[in-house]
């Protein structure tokens, strides 16, 4: 009798372990995004729901972390494109146009246009975007501009400014200002130019000041600033994240460590929800097709 109670203790015991180990951490690491999608930008909004955006066709999916589920907002859009994209507290998703030279809002619950925004209309890439209180500012990787869309008060929209960048940063050939974030209080900008790897702060009138790396060399995509942590999407020589302790005054920064997944097949944007990091793998060494996958890769800070 001994002996089964034991045999019983065990298997019941070995039935609690997995479970116990889905209950620890119920989100999933992988999610299978729709193949042939073609993926970039990514935005988390409450209750752990994800966007994603489409490069070529402008569609945007949403979807559930903790399940991994599913659906189309924004069904793919004839002349627009979706690369960054950011949601706001007022569920409006925000989402950088490429080379259209647009902006375009969304409603992040029923998909429908709340706006679009003609930033210029030469050529240009228009990369990614952040949503402070009062604004949504939007990169542009060919042009020494930010784009600033105010936001009032009452959360209205106005009318954009193209924003010029002067101070330290210089734009050259090739693919300059990419991803971009904000201080917690909205008042000075970070944003990375993934040709020189360099990464400056930007204040509302566009002047940037070179964060002292100490010589070392971020060529990123998407950033992502939690406190006084800086995390870079990089693509070269590896797949990796780019862990950076900021100085105080975001003057200065050490690259502390690197976050790399066996997972990861060209990541390009990043965000968060509490401890765990999600990142797009847009994949742009492998040739797209129709049948090409694409997915998230979730890796812990």
């Amino acid at each position: 009798m001994r002996r089964m109670r034991l045999f019983l203790a065990a298997a019941y015991a070995a039935l609690l372990l997995p479970l116990a180990a889905a209950a620890a951490d119920p989100f999933p690491a992988h999610i299978d995004l729709p193949n042939g999608f073609r993926p970039e930008g990514i935005a988390i909004g409450p209750q752990h729901t994800f966007y994603v955006g489409s490069i070529p066709t402008g569609a945007v999916v949403r979807g559930d972390l903790r399940t991994g589920a599913l659906s189309t907002l924004v069904p793919p859009q004839s002349g627009r494109a979706a690369i960054g994209v950011a949601v706001d507290r007022r569920d409006r998703l925000f989402v950088a146009g490429g080379p259209a030279g647009h902006g375009y809002v969304y409603d992040a619950n029923t998909g429908a246009t709340i706006a679009d925004y003609t930033f210029t209309t030469a050529s240009t890439f228009i990369n990614d975007v952040v949503v402070t209180r009062t604004g949504a500012w939007f990169t542009d990787s060919v042009n020494p501009f930010l784009y600033r869309v105010p936001i009032a008060a009452d959360g209205t929209l106005g009318a954009a400014t193209a924003v010029p960048l002067t101070g330290d940063i210089v734009y050259g050939p090739g693919f300059n200002v990419n991803g971009i974030d904000v201080t917690p209080n909205g008042e000075t900008l970070v944003i990375v130019q993934s040709n020189t790897g360099l990464v400056f702060t930007v204040n509302e009138q566009g002047v940037t000041e070179q964060i002292d790396l100490g010589g070392a060399l971020v060529p990123g995509d998407g950033l992502l600033l939690h406190g006084k942590t800086l995390y870079a999407v990089v693509r070269t020589p590896i797949d990796q994240i780019d862990v950076i302790d900021l100085a105080p005054d975001l003057s200065a920064g050490t690259i502390v460590r690197t976050i790399t997944s066996e997972d990861f097949s060209g990541p390009t944007t990043i965000d968060e929800l509490g401890n765990r990091l999600y990142a797009v793998n847009a994949r742009f060494s492998v040739p797209p097709t129709p049948d090409t996958p694409y997915w998230l890769t979730q890796v812990r800070k």
